[in-house]
């Protein structure tokens, strides 16, 4: 899924994706980051200065990419996209040729939508797959997230190992294209 490409569920609508502008998203994404529901962002006492020094920073990282997913056209979840020999996991973990690392945050709502989180993490993996170099996704939750490690079980993720980074105590966890497509039934949409 790239800034064209689209990925539909019947149930939940379309998700497209394009790049994070920091000077025009910084808000919007500020008040998604700051949000009680995005505790494990480490972001909620972020003023929105903060907030857009960090998604400048990531913009002109080479290792680092951040997007808006949009859901029937409108801001609905942040992806970040990284490169985990040089971001996150440099040097904590074994990489493979092909992986990449991946962070995602669904935008808060006063009315939530049964299975859209879900759906949300498939279109993200959907997104990451369409590159023919990725092979494998990698995520560092935190170890007392069940909520997002519950999701990323959901489309494949098998946890290899706990690590300690700096700022928590994460569950290493990978999924292949092969793990990804046998959990959605080769379904990406």
């Amino acid at each position: 899924m790239t800034r064209t490409d689209k990925q539909h569920s019947a149930a939940i609508g379309t998700f497209t994706v394009r790049p994070l502008d920091p000077a025009v998203d910084a808000e919007l994404v500020h008040g998604w980051v700051t949000h009680p529901k995005a505790a494990f962002w480490l972001m909620g006492d972020a003023s929105l200065a903060d907030v857009e020094r960090e998604y400048r920073s990531i913009a002109a990282h080479p290792h680092h990419e951040a997007f808006i997913g949009l859901h029937d056209g409108e801001p609905a979840f942040l992806i970040e996209r990284y490169d985990p020999t040089e971001v996150e996991l440099k040097g904590l973990y074994e990489a493979e040729p092909g992986d990449v690392g991946m962070h995602f945050l669904v935008a808060p709502t006063d009315t939530p939508v049964h299975g859209f989180t879900r759906a949300v993490i498939t279109a993200v993996m959907a997104f990451l797959f369409a590159d023919p170099s990725v092979r494998r996704v990698v995520v560092e939750p935190d170890v007392t997230n069940s909520a997002v490690q519950a999701l990323n079980k959901a489309v494949g993720f098998e946890v290899l190992r706990e690590i300690a980074k700096p700022e928590k105590d994460a569950l290493l966890s990978a999924c292949t294209r092969e793990q990804f497509e046998a959990a959605t039934g080769g379904n990406d949409r």
